[in-house]
């Protein structure tokens, strides 16, 4: 069949924008493999770099005060968590999170010699690579290829997206993009994609326009199979009608269904908050506090609140001083937020950075955020985390 250029235009946007290749979906079609009890990772990626010191507030610091006369959150308005620690006054939920034991709070989180590109240090924190290494695979991706090295029941990661991160990259499998189950689905069943692969004729050709009916073809399935699952269980919670509530929605749907997926990813941003930071970040954590909310309770009122755990992450914080326009500028080190129902160590991890102690006016790291994914990997996904990160990191306590 000849295709003309816009016909071969349609096709790759459906295929690169709604889904990335995940050709060991087509095989599950109709099995249920995930019963309770089935670990979960739900990563929140906050992108553009958190200022950590306005999240994890430490309220007694004068060196913090002194550092952001403008900038620095009061103790009057914080939510205190202890006496010299406080959250920022948007986050509500996770101060509830913290009084029933579910909010762990990591401190100093970062990497040797780090970069204050945000490009640069987002692809170091998707690939889980040194600063000085340069990687095409991410850590998820990874574990992906890892843990079906030769299986025949491969489990998937899902970001709920247009399109995929480079975290979710393997060298032989690929996490699926999808923003949303039912658009995709729709725009997958128009009958010009249809038409186009029933008349297409596939004599195994190698080339660009056979892969991509192949890619359609794939993408079509999977389209069918995800949206079906979406439906099997939805989600009875009360969501925000936010980008965020809706993902999460969409994510609950899912882990409540037969979908054999391990991992989800979502980002919220962006939290580059150079100027005007109070307005920003307010707006920023007050999506996120009632979309994580609306989500605790979804899963506990499902019972799968202790199999899922949902961690936060930004690319770097922000330095120590406020700028000159009411913000703050790249820095390094940051906090990270746990939350799960089967958290073994809860509430403040560890210490909050030492602001007497800076690295050219940036908060030195002490935990390798590394460290967390070997976590991660090891004891919750049950993984070969060495082999996934390439050496070994040490473990935490916090699963």
């Amino acid at each position: 069949m000849y295709i003309k250029r816009k016909e071969f235009i349609q096709i790759g946007s459906l295929a690169t924008a709604s889904l990335m290749l995940p050709k060991f979906l087509k095989a599950f079609e109709g099995q249920a493999m995930v019963p309770p009890g089935n670990k979960v990772v739900v990563i929140l990626q906050l992108s553009g770099g958190n200022d950590g010191l306005n999240t994890v507030i430490p309220v007694r610091n004068d060196i913090y005060y002194r550092s952001r006369p403008r900038l620095g959150i009061e103790k009057t308005k914080a939510l205190l968590l202890t006496d010299e620690v406080g959250l920022h006054p948007a986050l509500g939920s996770f101060k509830e999170l913290y009084d029933d034991g579910s909010l762990g709070i990591l401190n100093n989180v970062g990497y040797p010699n780090p970069d204050r590109s945000h490009f640069r240090s987002m692809d170091i924190w998707h690939t889980a690579s040194q600063s000085n290494e340069y990687l095409s695979t991410g850590w998820v991706g990874r574990y992906l290829d890892a843990q079906c090295s030769g299986c025949d029941k491969p489990t998937q990661a899902i970001e709920i997206d247009d399109v995929l991160s480079l975290a979710m990259k393997g060298e032989h499998i690929k996490g699926i993009a999808v923003k949303d189950p039912r658009r995709l689905y729709g725009t997958s069943n128009e009958k010009f994609f249809r038409d186009v692969l029933k008349n297409h004729k596939d004599d195994g050709g190698e080339q660009p326009v056979d892969y991509l009916y192949k890619t359609m073809a794939e993408t079509l399935s999977s389209a069918d199979y995800i949206f079906k699952q979406s439906r099997l269980h939805p989600s009875s919670g009360d969501y925000p009608r936010t980008d965020l509530g809706n993902s999460l929605k969409t994510i609950a749907s899912l882990i409540y269904s037969d979908i054999n997926t391990k991992v989800y990813y979502v980002s919220l941003g962006s939290f580059d908050t150079h100027i005007n930071q109070d307005g920003q970040q307010q707006r920023l954590f007050t999506e996120m506090n009632e979309a994580v909310k609306a989500f605790v309770k979804d899963l506990k009122t499902n019972n799968r609140f202790d199999d899922v755990m949902l961690f936060t992450f930004s690319e770097f914080g922000r330095r120590v001083e406020q700028n000159a326009s009411g913000g703050t500028d790249h820095g390094t080190a940051n906090n990270m937020f746990l939350i799960s129902g089967g958290l073994k160590q809860k509430g403040l991890i560890n210490s909050l950075p030492d602001l007497g102690d800076l690295q050219e006016g940036d908060l030195k790291y002490n935990v390798d955020f590394k460290n967390v994914y070997a976590t991660v990997l090891n004891k919750w996904l049950g993984a070969d985390d060495t082999k996934i990160l390439g050496k070994q990191f040490n473990y935490l306590n916090f699963i």
